[in-house]
């Protein structure tokens, strides 16, 4: 399977699971960013609260976060068997990179990465925040 997933690819796919990741080292601003605008149907994932455990000075400023806590977290943003997960950021793609590890390491094995993240996606945009059916 593909990592990556181009803005075409993923415009004709009609029943995804989408993640916007947006964070950047010095934007703090990552869940206003989403709530301006995201791609249609989006939720909004947080890097230090939801894709990592708290930091600390043994393990650094994004450890691994529990298995169980992912999970947990997978399932409120509405990932679900059998239902592909495409993951976005705004940036260089680090931040999508380490969801779609996570989620791989996590045990979902349909998860890619939209290829060149928020500023390939020519389409429409929403704003607000989703809250989608949980996941299982």
């Amino acid at each position: 399977m593909d990592v990556l997933i181009s803005a075409e690819e993923l415009a004709r796919l009609s029943d995804v699971t989408l993640l916007d990741v947006r964070w950047a080292i010095g934007d703090p601003y990552g869940r206003e960013h989403y709530v301006a605008a995201h791609l249609p149907g989006a939720v909004f994932v947080d890097m230090a609260t939801e894709l990592a455990a708290p930091p600390s000075a043994s393990a650094g400023r994004h450890p691994l976060p529990a298995v169980s806590d992912l999970q947990r977290a997978a399932r409120r943003w509405g990932v679900r068997r059998g239902r592909p997960v495409v993951i976005y950021d705004a940036t260089s793609g680090l931040a999508a990179a380490r969801a779609w590890w996570l989620l791989r390491w996590g045990g979902v094995s349909d998860v890619r990465i939209l290829d060149g993240g928020l500023p390939a996606w020519s389409g429409p945009l929403e704003a607000g925040e989703v809250t989608p059916e949980p996941g299982e």
